[in-house]
C-alpha cells in the first residue's frame, strides 16, 4: 500500500493553461519573438521553464531574460489565472481521511506553488508543498522529487506514488526509484506517458482514486 502520494501541480491538480500561456506570450512579445499557436503554448505546460526557452533556441543569456520576463507576468497575474480540476478537492479529502500522506512535487517555483495552493484552498490537504527554487538550482522533476523525499523523511520509496500528467513526472519518479501514475486529464497523452514508463494510467479522477487507495 502506498503511504505517500506525490502530486504534480500543473495539469494534475489544476489547469493552469490561461496563466502559463499568457506568461509565455508576454515574455516572447517582450523579447521580440513571434508568439506561437495556443496549442504550442499549451505544450509548454509541465517542463521546467528553462528547458522550454532552450528548446525555443534562446542563448544562455536569452534563457535567463526569458525566465525574468515570464515571471514579470506570472508573479502578479498568471498564477491566479488558474482553476482546480473538478473532483480534485474531494479526492484529496478522501485520501487524507484514509491516512495517506499527500505531498506536492512540482517544477514550478515553490513560492508560487504555495501561493496557488493557499489561494485555491487545497494547501490544507498536504504535508508539504515542494517545488523548484527561484534561481533554478533545483529545477528538474527528479531533483524536486529527491528534495520532497528528503524533506518528508521518507526512507521506504516503495511506499510512494508519483502522480503527474507529463513524461517529466514519470522520468523523475523512475530516477528516484518510485512508482508513477500518469493522468490523462492534464496535458500529456497516453502514448507519452506509457512510453515514459508509467506504472499506472488514470483516465479520470475515479480511476486515480482507485489506484491510490488500492495499491
Amino acid at each position: 500500500m502506498f503511504s505517500h502520494i506525490f502530486f504534480d501541480l500543473d495539469g494534475t491538480l489544476t489547469d493552469p493553461a490561461q496563466g502559463i500561456t499568457n506568461s509565455f506570450s508576454h515574455a516572447l512579445k517582450e523579447m521580440g519573438r513571434e508568439i506561437p499557436s495556443y496549442a504550442t503554448l499549451c505544450s509548454f505546460i509541465g517542463p521546467p521553464i528553462k528547458e522550454t526557452f532552450a528548446n525555443l533556441g534562446f542563448s544562455k543569456e536569452g534563457i535567463e531574460e526569458g525566465v525574468k520576463k515570464y515571471r514579470e507576468y506570472f508573479s502578479t497575474k498568471g498564477l491566479y489565472e488558474n482553476k482546480v480540476y473538478e473532483g480534485i478537492p474531494e479526492l484529496l479529502a478522501e485520501l487524507k481521511a484514509a491516512g495517506k500522506k499527500l505531498v506536492v512535487a512540482t517544477s514550478k517555483p515553490e513560492i508560487f506553488s504555495v501561493q496557488i495552493a493557499e489561494h485555491f484552498g487545497f494547501s490544507r490537504y498536504f504535508e508539504n508543498i515542494c517545488g523548484s527554487t527561484m534561481d533554478q538550482s533545483r529545477s528538474t522533476k527528479a531533483s524536486v522529487i529527491e528534495y520532497a523525499l528528503e524533506r518528508n523523511k521518507i526512507n521506504d520509496k516503495s511506499k510512494v506514488l508519483m502522480v503527474g500528467d507529463r513524461e517529466h513526472d514519470i522520468f523523475g519518479a523512475r530516477q528516484n526509484g518510485l512508482k508513477s501514475c500518469g493522468v490523462l486529464f492534464g496535458y500529456g497523452t497516453r502514448q507519452e506517458l506509457e512510453k515514459a514508463g508509467a506504472d499506472f494510467i488514470a483516465k479520470d479522477i475515479s480511476v486515480l482514486k482507485a489506484i491510490c487507495m488500492e495499491n
